[in-house]
């Protein structure tokens, strides 16, 4: 699936993109950073470099297979591209970052355009906080 995925973005097939397409698949995680990428693949005893990494990463971006957010603090993180709109939610002490939809939300961004004459091209909410679970596991 990883080959054909990799294919219809347009580009060659080759060991370290199937891998890292792989992993970003079958993660419990699915915001992750590049150093994140780089941990889980060293993890595998897999031999693929940190650059190697940005660079399929980016080229993942620029194909579509992937999305990137940038968060404060220079914090990025990647997650597959399901091509379903959704909006995220991000802990400022562990970093943690969680998905959520909210139609009320939607409508009235749409609304808020349209009163001042928009038309939305493509739009992000990102809400910071902190999360309450002391026995956070995703400390940074």
């Amino acid at each position: 699936m990883e080959d054909q995925e990799i294919r219809n973005a347009g580009l060659k097939v080759t060991a370290p993109r199937v891998k890292i397409l792989e992993l970003l698949e079958r993660s419990d995680e699915q915001h992750v950073s590049a150093e994140d990428v780089y941990k889980m693949l060293l993890a595998a005893n897999e031999d693929i470099g940190l650059a190697t990494v940005y660079r399929v990463l980016t080229q993942f971006e620029e194909a579509g297979l992937v999305e990137k957010h940038h968060f404060e603090d220079g914090y990025s993180v990647f997650e597959l591209n399901k091509g379903e709109h959704h909006d995220h939610i991000v802990c400022v002490t562990c970093g943690r970052v969680e998905e959520f939809v909210d139609d009320t939300i939607e409508n009235r961004q749409k609304k808020i355009a349209d009163d001042l004459g928009f038309q939305i091209s493509e739009h992000e909410l990102v809400i910071y906080g902190k999360c309450l679970d002391d026995n956070c596991n995703h400390k940074r």
